[in-house]
């Protein structure tokens, strides 16, 4: 399909000019004007880039982009980076907080349906987007169950602190970076956290607030929503993808 087509429907999908970010989303790096093999991965690294040449994809779809914060200029490692999507005339796509929000194909509503939660509400706004998920089972369940349940659905997590009940009723549920959100979650209700990487000061803080909390890896959890994504693009426009996986143990 056309390159601009794919495009104009990502953003449409993912209402990607409507979420405030870190950076700009979307198109980031212009590439052919066809796409006929997609390639997803969580970095736009090196070695998801190599992965994305060997498929011989005409686009690169990730979740982490290359621009973050202040304006960078093209020189040294960042710079031959950006020149090797130019070299290869392949498009970069780059959905960040609006795939960690989308209600059905974002890393949080997959951790959801994996872990066989049912969404009750949102949490954790970030500049008037609610970016997390609140949950409760869809059957009753205990914190052990669910860290199994996790374990043979993704992987082993990162790390586990089992502070909270035995029995896990409400859950707030953010993939990455969102251990900064148990106060919130507590307040809101919620025995149970789960998200991606660890903090050190949430240790403790899961402690004093009686709560348990799930760190299945920053990366991990994250490489729900672009694979959902290409899933979805496949269904519509019979568009073949590969994901690409470059795991990091965080």
């Amino acid at each position: 399909m056309q390159t601009s087509e794919l495009i104009d429907y990502l953003d449409h999908l993912l209402n990607i000019s409507a979420i405030p970010d870190y950076g700009p989303q979307g198109l980031q790096v212009e590439g052919r004007a066809e796409v006929r093999k997609l390639a997803v991965g969580v970095d736009a690294a090196h070695a998801t880039i190599d992965g994305a040449l060997a498929a011989g994809a005409d686009m690169l779809l990730v979740h982490h982009g290359l621009f973050w914060g202040e304006t960078k200029r093209l020189v040294g490692a960042f710079g031959r980076k950006v020149r090797r999507f130019f070299a290869a005339d392949l498009n970069l796509y780059a959905a960040h907080l609006a795939l960690d929000a989308h209600p059905v194909l974002g890393n949080n509503a997959e951790l959801c349906r994996l872990l066989e939660l049912q969404a009750t509400g949102r949490y954790l706004n970030h500049k008037g987007v609610d970016i997390g998920i609140l949950a409760e089972p869809a059957a009753p369940t205990t914190f052990a169950a669910l860290v199994e349940t996790f374990t043979a659905v993704l992987q082993p997590p990162v790390a586990v602190t089992a502070f909270g009940p035995t029995a896990v009723r409400r859950l707030a549920v953010c993939s990455g970076d969102a251990a900064r959100s148990l106060e919130e979650a507590h307040a809101l209700g919620c025995d149970t956290l789960v998200t991606g990487e660890t903090d050190y000061t949430a240790v403790h803080l899961s402690e004093e607030l009686g709560m348990n909390v799930l760190y299945g890896g920053h990366y991990a959890t994250e490489t729900l929503g672009v694979q959902a994504l290409a899933r979805h693009l496949q269904d519509q426009f019979a568009l073949p993808w590969v994901f690409v996986d470059v795991p990091i143990n965080q």
